[in-house]
């Protein structure tokens, strides 16, 4: 018996559950296109800080907040780990403007 690394999908007799794996696929496909967004914000944000500048990194962190607040409304990421990044993020960028 030769059993491969990939499991192969069952296919959905109900048309219901047809219908329900194509939405599946479109709704994967929007989240994980939210969730890359979400990354690269924050990512920006966290190379500002680290490169000092403190003009760009707020204006970053102003735009980075209602991604981060829109991934979470969806509950891609959970509401609390949003907060917490956002709290994290703020902290940076103020200690920033502050040590300059």
């Amino acid at each position: 018996m030769a059993t491969s690394s990939k499991a192969k999908k069952k296919t959905v007799r109900l048309a219901s559950g047809r219908k329900r794996a194509r939405q599946d696929v479109v709704i994967n496909a929007a989240n994980t296109s939210l969730r890359s967004r979400f990354r690269t914000v924050v990512k920006n944000v966290q190379k500002a800080v680290a490169g000092g500048d403190k003009d760009k990194a707020s204006a970053l962190f102003k735009s980075a907040q209602s991604v981060i607040d829109s991934v979470a409304d969806k509950r891609i990421f959970h509401k609390n780990k949003a907060a917490r990044l956002k709290s994290r993020l703020s902290a940076k960028v103020k200690a920033l403007s502050i040590g300059a």
